[in-house]
């Protein structure tokens, strides 16, 4: 076999291993997500979600603000300093980021707890300053936690991430609801909730970070102030607008006094079930592009970028079809007036669709170095949403706001795929996405069928549901799997039983075999929590550049 064959080989089974700690973490996440939005549904009704997720969006926002870019600083200079020992620049920057995030975080939450009045008004809802006020008290938490962790990935490590900001902290938020709703508490005491589990989500965090340093050799800590604001001030401005094109129609709905804000966020809570694989996928991804590019192995970049898309693809299509085919008794399962979004959940999953289909673009635009490119696509993507929801919600209401969000991904990952087609030669189009795409199309077929052999019989979702399943693996199996589909599956089967003692592991050039355990390479990049919307500053997704990330709240739908 050629050597670059070979090589390439090494980076998919890398990516692979890489993905699967990511993949476990997210999922989970969600799995906490959805539930505590179907518990608030059911137990204190539709008004009570929408009013959570008008307060969760101005947490995100106000948090972004706080982190001031230096997530993914943080992460690279990291990464940078460890692999030139630089014990003082580390210890320094460190020091610095955490300082500046948490200082900036008291100020804004001091600003939210006394303007809250002010804001509530300005939503037309006075119920919401209580839950601003828990909102102001969580945001240095949150803000702290997300530079902690975001300093250990320096270390080539994922395991505090998704141990951490992946597992414990919506799994506690989860149970502290569950608790706080099972005693006949309201919606403050889900707010109390979210308060605890992100301060104890934070000193975990530090906890771990603090472990991590000792390592490194004692040394007076040097700053480097500079350098660190010169790179986190462009990725600050890009995930303040890919966290703004998460939230604004939200947030426009309530300044626009819409009822059925509670209906629209739990409509996009399902749509995030489809597309959650965006975010793991390239936080697995994005490294190895990263070494790939700086080598100059641009066949490798395009091998890689392929096969990313097609398992986002792949991954993702039962989902979608599910939303097409069922929308309305998907969304009963929440209450009965809550199907009245189901054109809102048809309408952005055609959105996602497309945002899946296109891959990580923004991913590639940024690991190329192409950061500048990226902010400029989702300022567009930004001002051309918030245009678009001026215009359709005074007229259409959540319909509207979806049918605003949708429009912009789909421009703005379109325009990404011309820009990468550029950059590599790259398209993400492949014949293993094609044949996704025709089980994906036998499955909505099947779908269709059973609902229309079985109109309102009560066991008709589920029967839909295995149906559609089913009939996807079957047609994907019939279909064939590819040779990278065969190796990325033996790959993350053989991660899971572990190694056979006197097997040698595949390590890509350049990795430390000491860091093999979390699959990631060096440089490995912010890739984000789906809390808050953005995983990577890499577009209006979070995860790569054109998806979202409303896991905290409700909706991590990869913007």
């Amino acid at each position: 076999m050629p050597e670059a064959s070979v090589r390439g080989d090494q980076h998919v089974r890398g990516m692979a291993r890489g993905g699967g700690l990511n993949l476990l973490g997210a999922l989970l996440s969600q799995a906490a997500v959805f539930l505590i939005m179907l518990l608030l549904a059911r137990v204190l009704g539709i008004r009570e979600v929408g009013r959570y997720a008008q307060c969760y969006a101005v947490l995100s926002l106000a948090g972004l603000l706080s982190l001031s870019g230096f997530r993914a600083g943080l992460t690279r200079f990291v990464a940078v300093y460890l692999a030139d020992s630089d014990a003082p620049a580390l210890r320094g920057t460190i020091r610095l980021g955490l300082a500046v995030s948490a200082g900036s975080s008291v100020v804004l939450a001091g600003a939210l707890a006394w303007g809250a009045p002010w804001l509530a008004d300005r939503l037309h809802d006075p119920g919401l300053v209580t839950g601003l006020r828990l909102v102001a008290l969580t945001l240095p938490a949150s803000t702290i936690c997300e530079a902690a962790l975001a300093a250990t990935r320096g270390w080539r490590t994922q395991r505090p991430f998704t141990f951490i900001g992946q597992l414990y902290e919506p799994g506690t938020r989860l149970l502290l609801t569950v608790l706080a709703l099972a005693t006949g508490a309201g919606l403050t005491e889900a707010f109390w909730a979210l308060v605890a589990a992100g301060w104890s989500a934070a000193l975990l965090a530090l906890v771990a970070l603090g472990r991590l340093v000792r390592r490194v050799p004692p040394a007076r800590p040097v700053h480097r102030p500079r350098e660190l604001f010169r790179f986190s001030t462009v990725s600050w401005v890009s995930s303040l607008s890919s966290t703004g094109l998460i939230w604004v129609d939200t947030l426009l709905l309530g300044f626009f006094a819409n009822p059925e804000i509670g209906v629209y966020n739990v409509a996009t809570r399902l749509v995030t079930v489809a597309i959650f694989v965006l975010a793991p996928v390239n936080a697995a991804f994005g490294p190895y592009l990263a070494h790939l590019y700086h080598r100059g192995d641009l066949d490798d970049v395009r091998r890689v970028y392929a096969v990313a898309t097609g398992w986002v693809v792949r991954l993702s299509l039962p989902a979608f079809v599910a939303l097409l085919v069922l929308p309305g008794d998907l969304l009963r399962v929440f209450g009965g007036e809550v199907a009245t979004g189901a054109a809102v959940t048809v309408i952005l999953a055609l959105g996602q669709l497309v945002n899946a289909a296109t891959g990580p673009c923004g991913t590639v635009l940024n690991m190329s170095g192409r950061v500048a490119v990226n902010m400029a696509d989702n300022l567009v993507a930004l001002v051309l949403n918030v245009l678009l929801n001026l215009w359709l919600i005074p007229a259409y209401g959540i319909v509207g706001a979806a049918a605003a969000w949708s429009a912009s991904l789909i421009v703005v990952n379109i325009a990404r795929v011309v820009q990468v087609r550029h950059l590599v030669g790259a398209l993400p189009f492949t014949l293993g996405m094609a044949k996704g795409l025709a089980a994906g199309v036998a499955a909505l077929v099947a779908g269709l069928l059973v609902r229309w052999l079985v109109p309102g019989w009560p066991w008709g979702p589920a029967a839909g549901l295995t149906t559609i399943v089913a009939v996807y693996l079957a047609t994907v199996l019939a279909l064939g799997l590819s040779r990278e589909d065969l190796m990325v599956l033996r790959t993350l089967a053989r991660r899971r039983r572990g190694v056979p003692p006197g097997t040698a592991r595949v390590v890509p050039p350049g990795v430390d075999p000491r860091d093999r355990a979390d699959g990631d390479p060096p440089g490995s990049g912010d890739t984000g929590r789906s809390g808050d919307g953005s995983s990577g500053d890499g577009g209006p997704t979070g995860s790569d550049g054109a998806g979202g990330g409303r896991a905290a709240s409700g909706r991590a739908v990869s913007r």
